[in-house]
This record gives C-alpha cells, structure tokens and sequence, in this order.
C-alpha cells in the first residue's frame, strides 16, 4: 500500500492546525500503557514503522494528492504548512522521537516514548502523527502477551523438565497468519510473537524481520500434514495418508507433525499409529507430533498423552515427569489465555513433562487484541507558547482514570526500577532511558532482533 504521511491521520485532525493557539511554538507528547491485561509491557515494533512510514520524505505529489482529497472530504487544507515541510526540510519531518529500547520490559503508566517538534512553525505535527505512532499498541501488545505465554511456559518446564531452556523457544507457535486482517498485521504481529519464541508458521514475519531487524531467519518450522493432505486420500486410505508422511519426512533427528482428528483420532492413535505404524516410527529415528485439531484440549491433551504412552512408551526425567518415546503432541485449537494455563495444570496432574507438548496459537494470538488490551494513548503534556514551557493534561471528572501526564517527561531506572519523571526543560535526563531514535526525518539508531531479544531477556 503506498503511504502518503498527509493521508494517515483522523479527519478531525485535518483543521486542529488553525485551532491552536497563535503563539504556539512547540510541543511535546508522550505515549504510554496505562495498564490493561499484564502489569508491564514489552516494547517492540517501533523501528519498523518508522523505517515504513516516517523516514519517507514528504513529496509535492504527496501535498497535491492530499490537497485534493482533503478538499473533497470537506475540511481545510494546510497548504502552506505542508510547503514549508517541504522547501524548509526537503519533506523530512521536524520531530524528535526518543523512546526506550526495543524490548525492554516497562512496567504499565510509565512513558514509551515521547515526540517533540523541532521547526516552531510546524509545532502541531506532533499530533498529527497521533495516529500514525499510537499504532505501536498493536506489535508491543503483541510482544507483551506473547511474553507473558512465555513466562507461564517457562514454569511449567522448569518444574517438569531436564532442560528447559532448550524447549522453551518452540513451545508456543504462531498460526495467525490467516486469522489476522491483513498481510501488514501478519507481518508486524508475527515478528512481535518471535521476540518470545522461534516457532511460527506466518512467512510475512520473517520477510519483516529481514527487511526491519536484520534478522537473516527469525523463526523455524517443520514439515506438517493439514486435513487436506489427509482427506484427499480419502478416509478408507487414512493409513496411506500417514504412511506417506514417514515415507517423504521421517528421517532420524527429523521433527514432523501430522494432524489426525479428521475421523477418529483415538482409532488413529491406537490403532494406525500405535499398531500399523510404530514400528516404522521408531526405526525411522524421527519424532512425530501428534495434532489433535477438536475438542476441549484440557481433556483432550492428557488423554492422548496416555494413548500414546500405552503404544511407544516413556522415561522418567529427572523432574520425576514422565516423558514420551518417539512422540510428542502439538495442541493447536483452543488455546487462549484462558485455556493454556488449564492445558498445562492437566498435563502435569497426569504426571507428564510439558516438554511432550507444543502449542500453537492463531487469530487469538495476533488477533484478539485491541488498543485497550494494555490501555494505551499518546497525549500531549507540554506546549511552549511565546518561549514558555507550560505543562498541559485532561483531568476528566467524569473518568478520573483517562487522567493524562503533565510536563516535560522523561524515563529513568534506579535501584527503585522504572520511573517516569518530569523535567524543567525539553532535556535528557542524565540517567534517561530513552534514546532518540528519530530525528528531523532520520533514523538516528538501530537495533537488530537479537538486541531486541536480547534486551527483553535481561529484563
């Protein structure tokens, strides 16, 4: 989709630049999580919407397209304004956004970032990217809840499991790519989830985090059957059908899953699997992931976990969990915020390490969220008018809890952790945490996936 920066913003905004005070000289605003579903959030996904957005240069054909539309739509146009933006800064905006690292893990109702003008003529672009920029609730949000799967996963193995560090990266995997709406969200979504974990099956992330994060591959997948591949066979040939991905897959060290619900899974697991197809199972040095794709997973999970046991047997780790011999299981359908912790409860009430079993996750992943998931906003907090620094916020008597910040704002971390603090002067902070990262059009620095990644694992 071709971006034009004039075009990306509310209707409402298009007349705010003849409502401002006449003296107005600069402006400062800052974006936050006011809390929501987890009580921190991970930041991520701001480098890729500049790189997209931002560090294009505004162009005459941009200021010519919108000039039209805008008139059209029925509100003014800042003509003159959009000018100088680009005979002044050759289209390069004069803003200066500084933000904390990607992937640092901030508690809800600290500052993210914050945005400032530059040119005291062009002060009310700091709100016209209002739009633009609050759209970094969607991969930070996304990242946050991700995190968070990580976290409850990462008990769970600790507690069940010899080596937990080496299975947490593949337990949760992301199957959003069709139940999100659009290629973007796909994109941006689906590197959020990978800043947590290494499996996915949504190509768009990592074209993103090529393109956006310098990630050479940023997730992994494996070779998997869907009910198609097993339907074409028809159900009298359901054997042929798993037999064919043993022949073509089954190597030793080789991961393959295989979805076997589309008849009967407890006859494909007792009988096809576990009877007509073990031996060749186990010769073949492979392990095959069993996917049941119905059912309530808290009772469908264990019970499998048992069956399969019965046929292809299992140790006990030094955890004291049992652990199965030559398969494992991946519970795709489901699973939820709600459902995941319920899945993992019953795993380990049957006596079975996680380790056995991977999860998946789709549109409730990378779709089921919104803004107010972790509440954020973008507001402005001070105006310089006539060359004097005034703080500004709502206060709304009817919802005390949309009160905004006030001031010049900034981040620091002490031995107390992260705090917001305001400041005299639009300064850094000595001890700042947040960086600038765009300024007057430019990038000013960049990081990779690994430094994202990195950096969320410090904390």
């Amino acid at each position: 989709m071709d971006f034009n920066l004039l075009l990306d913003t509310d209707s409402y905004k298009g007349s705010h630049w003849l409502q401002y005070p006449p003296d107005l000289t600069a402006m400062g605003a800052y974006l936050e999580s006011r809390g929501g579903e987890n009580p921190d959030t991970l930041f991520f996904g701001l480098q890729m919407l500049l790189e997209t957005t931002l560090a294009r240069p505004v162009t005459q054909g941009d200021i010519e397209e919108a000039a039209d539309l805008w008139s059209a739509h029925g509100l003014p146009f800042n003509h003159q304004g959009w000018q100088r933006l680009l005979s002044v800064h050759g289209g390069r905006l004069p803003l200066r956004i500084r933000a904390v690292p990607e992937g640092s893990r901030v508690p809800t109702g600290n500052v993210l970032m914050t945005v400032e003008s530059t040119d005291p003529a062009l002060a009310w672009l700091v709100t016209w990217v209002e739009t633009l920029l609050l759209r970094l609730w969607y991969p930070t949000t996304v990242a946050t809840r991700s995190w968070h799967f990580r976290e409850l996963l990462r008990a769970a193995l600790e507690c069940s499991a010899d080596d937990p560090a080496a299975e947490l990266p593949f337990r949760l995997h992301d199957f959003g790519s069709r139940g999100v709406s659009s290629h973007e969200s796909a994109a941006i979504g689906g590197l959020a989830h990978l800043v947590a974990f290494r499996g996915t099956d949504t190509v768009a992330a990592l074209v993103a985090g090529r393109r956006h994060y310098d990630g050479r591959m940023a997730g992994f997948s494996i070779p998997a059957a869907e009910h198609s591949t097993i339907l074409a066979w028809g159900q009298e040939h359901e054997l042929e059908a798993y037999r064919t991905m043993l022949d073509r897959f089954a190597r030793p060290g080789a991961v393959l899953a295989v979805v076997s619900d589309a008849y009967d899974l407890w006859n494909a697991v007792d009988h096809l699997w576990g009877e007509q197809l073990r031996q060749q199972v186990i010769a073949s040095g492979a392990t095959v992931v069993i996917r049941p794709d119905s059912g309530d997973p808290v009772a469908i999970v264990p019970e499998l976990l048992r069956r399969l046991e019965a046929r292809f047997g299992s140790r006990l780790n030094g955890k004291g969990y049992r652990v199965l011999e030559h398969v494992r299981v991946i519970q795709g359908d489901g699973i939820t915020a709600t459902s995941l912790p319920l899945v993992i409860e019953a795993i380990l009430a049957a006596g079975f390490s996680v380790e056995n079993v991977a999860f998946g996750m789709g549109g409730g992943l990378l779709q089921q969220v919104n803004r107010d998931s972790q509440r954020f906003a973008y507001k402005v907090s001070w105006v310089e008018r006539a060359g004097r620094i005034r703080s500004v916020h709502k206060c709304p008597v009817t919802d005390p809890a949309k009160t905004s910040k006030a001031g010049v704002l900034d981040l620091i971390r002490d031995e107390r952790g992260y705090r917001t603090v305001v400041l005299e002067r639009p300064e850094p902070h000595p001890a700042s945490c947040l960086q600038t990262v765009f300024e007057n059009g430019a990038l000013r620095r960049r990081c990779s996936l690994e430094e994202v990644r990195s950096r969320a694992m410090q904390g």
